[in-house]
Formats: structure tokens, C-alpha cells, sequence
């Protein structure tokens, strides 16, 4: 995820915008799918839950949609609301697997919602399915909706963050649950704007400053919203080592070698070329799992 090399060149200038909506939007459009899911088998758009021996980003990254759905407790017959979901492979896995009666679906990025709704009908669960364009801020349900709202990676983005809360205890049953894969610095203290690794871009271009905040600030907003008993767990030591290395000799495999041009390869190796400083600003960055539950 967040490899996208047009990112490091003039094309980055596309998301520059006050409106974080259209800057969201303008940042997931300006990436190359040929790129992006090359020698790949999935569409999954995280770094992935880096344990129990996963060697490719594919099986870290549906680990890591494993590891939210235990987190929101998913289980047959539910109602699922996915904010923010990309190209949905978690939530045909979660149809597949985990057999929930039906997936809502919420993006602001046209292409995806194309892209899922398209899946859906290819797979005949058009009628198990809605995926649809709408902002997390404000949600496009009835009051009491939900047994699960899950956002996979994608809150960060959320303008802010907190107004989403609030929108998903409202959308949600009684006794329903919120459960996130987040992005958040690992204390307050970290600068967002001092970020400079290539692949890294996406912490000062898409994530709000009213979004960049730490683990208790995180769970006291959720409190605050209005969840009992918030958890915000931190799961940085399974997600950003594995995504790094994996991505940094990503080049380097013969599949994606035969896959991209030369000059693409190029590029890539380029962007991708100081591990020392992506270490470090890595070291800054944590990755929670975060759970609310409605009474």
C-alpha cells in the first residue's frame, strides 16, 4: 500500500487541496493499479499483520482483515457496515468466511466502488451486498442499522475521525461494536510534517492534523462518542517491519520483475532506496486496533 510512484514526482501536487475530501480521493486516483496489485493475487490496500511466518504482502494483508474481524466479533447473519473499503477483498472474505448476512459498503473514491460493485455481480452476491459512494462523516443510514461498523485502514483519512465516531455509534444496534486498523503517531510529540520517505507521503498529504494524535487521545474520543469501555490496542511490532522489508526488495522479485517495465522497476527502487530513513520515521508511527462497544 501507499507505493505509488507517481507520489515522489510532479503528480503529488494533484493532492494538494484544502477540501481533505477531494484530497483523498485525488490521492487513491492518482496510483496505478498495474503497479500497485503486480504479481499479486489479491486487491487488499494495507501493510498487513506481519506474524505466524507470512513471507508475501497478500496473506499479511488478509491477516490483518482476520485480525479485525475478531476484533468487531463478526459472526454469521450480522449487518456489516465497511467504511472506507477499498476494493472490498475483505469484505467478500468476511461473506465468504465468516458468513455475515450482509456487507454495506462506504467509499469516496468512485473507482473503487465500480471496482466492488463489479465483484459483486461477478460473484453472485449482488443481493448480499451494498457498496456505495458517501462520506464516513456522514452516514447515509437510519439510526440503529448495524451489528458492526469496521474501518480497515482507512480512519485516518476521516475528516475528522472523531465526527465518524460519532456517526458509527449512531448507525450501530445496542450492543453493537466499532472496531478500526488504524494509523496514529506513538505519541503526541511526533512532527507529521517532518515525515520525508517517499513511501511515507501519505502521512503528510492524506492524514488530517486533527487525526494526529496518540493511543489515549484515540480511546478518550471514542469515550467521548460515546462507547463503552474502549480498547486501543497497539499492534505496530506485527504491521510496519514486515510491510517495509517486503516492499524494499519488492523489486527484486522475478514475478514483479516480469510484470512492470524496466524504467517502472526503476522508479520503485528509487523510491524505495533509503531504509535507513523509513526506519526511523517508522519508529514514529504506530498501528492500533481499536474497539468500542455500543449499550
Amino acid at each position: 500500500m501507499f507505493d505509488n510512484l507517481k507520489i515522489a514526482g510532479r503528480a503529488i501536487r494533484t493532492v494538494f487541496t484544502a477540501d481533505p475530501v477531494t484530497r483523498v480521493r485525488r490521492f487513491y486516483e492518482i496510483q496505478s493499479p498495474d503497479v500497485e496489485f503486480a504479481a499479486r493475487r489479491t486487491h487488499y490496500m494495507n501493510v498487513g499483520y506481519w506474524a505466524d511466518g507470512a513471507t508475501d504482502l497478500d496473506t499479511a494483508a488478509e491477516a490483518l482483515a482476520d485480525k479485525l474481524a475478531d476484533a468487531a466479533g463478526l459472526k454469521p447473519d450480522d449487518t456489516v457496515l465497511d467504511v472506507g473499503f477499498g476494493y472490498a477483498d475483505q469484505d467478500f472474505t468476511w461473506l465468504r468466511d465468516r458468513r455475515v448476512g450482509k456487507v454495506y459498503g462506504l467509499n469516496i473514491t468512485p473507482h473503487h466502488v465500480e471496482a466492488a460493485q463489479r465483484r459483486a455481480q461477478e460473484e453472485g452476491l449482488a443481493d448480499r451486498t451494498d457498496f456505495r459512494l458517501g462520506s464516513a462523516t456522514e452516514l447515509p443510514f437510519e439510526d440503529n442499522t448495524f451489528d458492526r461498523v469496521v474501518a480497515l485502514e482507512s480512519a485516518f483519512h476521516f475528516y475528522p475521525r472523531s465526527a465518524f465516531f460519532a456517526e458509527a455509534l449512531r448507525v450501530l444496534r445496542p450492543g453493537g461494536v466499532l472496531a478500526t486498523a488504524d494509523i496514529i503517531p506513538v505519541s503526541a510529540d511526533v512532527v507529521r510534517a517532518a515525515i520525508q520517505s517517499g513511501p511515507l507521503s501519505f502521512v503528510k498529504f492524506s492524514i488530517p492534523k486533527e487525526n494526529w494524535h496518540d493511543r489515549e487521545t484515540y480511546r478518550q474520543q471514542l469515550a467521548e462518542a460515546g462507547f463503552d469501555n474502549p480498547e486501543v490496542q497497539s499492534i505496530k511490532d506485527q504491521t510496519w517491519e514486515g510491510w517495509r522489508a517486503y516492499m524494499a526488495d519488492r523489486t527484486n522479485d522475478p514475478e514483479f520483475r516480469a510484470a512492470v517495465k524496466p524504467a517502472v522497476r526503476k522508479s520503485m527502487a528509487s523510491h524505495w532506496k533509503n531504509q535507513d530513513l523509513m526506519k526511523r520515521e517508522l519508529a514514529q508511527l504506530d498501528y492500533v486496533i481499536a474497539v468500542g462497544h455500543k449499550r
